[in-house]
């Protein structure tokens, strides 16, 4: 189930390869992106240099609606840019997209009203939840999916104690945390979250 997951940095996370969500510190050249899902217009999540390595004429782009006049800007067809909303369900061949609401509930960087999201990606039947920058709220505390990303860095989201919280009450079989051991957290927490976890969900630590 984890043989198409990457977590590259912070919250850049690559599924099947081609499917790149946040791409951030991308080091290569690589232009092999057929999908581009973007949470919102934040530097380390929407990072046109490396969109720039991971794009190339053909991919789509599903981002929010203040990220669009930038993709234009580099050359992106707008015929190639969706941009999307909170509670929207999409259907390209054979993958399966539903955004999520993303936003704080006690903090001021990711409001409400910014209609910034998360996504749930379903390939092959298998539920992939990347929440986007976010704290616990009435919107995505009972998503049901296989494998979530759960951001656990604190600050500008949960808290690695806040992120097995949310784990443990959405019960995926998989668990990665992201958004950690970069621009804040640190390397320990990964540890403290996967401690906190109820034993029948499997952590893997990438960062």
């Amino acid at each position: 189930m984890l043989e198409n997951v990457n977590v590259l940095y912070h919250s850049s996370i690559v599924l099947k390869d081609y499917i790149y969500i946040d791409p951030y510190k991308i080091k290569n050249e690589i232009h092999n992106a057929k999908y581009v899902f973007i949470t919102h217009s934040h530097y380390d999540h929407f990072d046109i240099e490396d969109i720039k390595k991971v794009m190339n004429d053909k991919t789509v782009f599903f981002v929010t609606k203040d990220c669009r006049e930038n993709l234009i800007k580099i050359g992106v067809n707008s015929s190639n840019i969706k941009c999307v909303f909170p509670n929207e369900k999409y259907k390209l061949d054979d993958i399966m997209i539903q955004t999520v609401r993303a936003y704080n509930v006690n903090k001021e960087f990711h409001k409400k009203d910014n209609d910034w999201v998360g996504y749930i990606i379903t390939i092959d039947n298998i539920r992939y939840f990347i929440p986007g920058d976010t704290d616990i709220n009435e919107h995505n505390k009972n998503i049901k999916c296989d494998v979530l990303f759960v951001p656990i860095g604190g600050t500008y989201t949960m808290d690695y104690i806040e992120g097995a919280k949310f784990a443990n009450g959405i019960k995926p079989k998989y668990v990665i945390p992201i958004h950690y051991n970069s621009i804040v957290g640190t390397k320990e927490d990964g540890d403290k979250f996967k401690s906190l976890l109820d034993s029948n969900i499997k952590c893997y630590i990438y960062l």
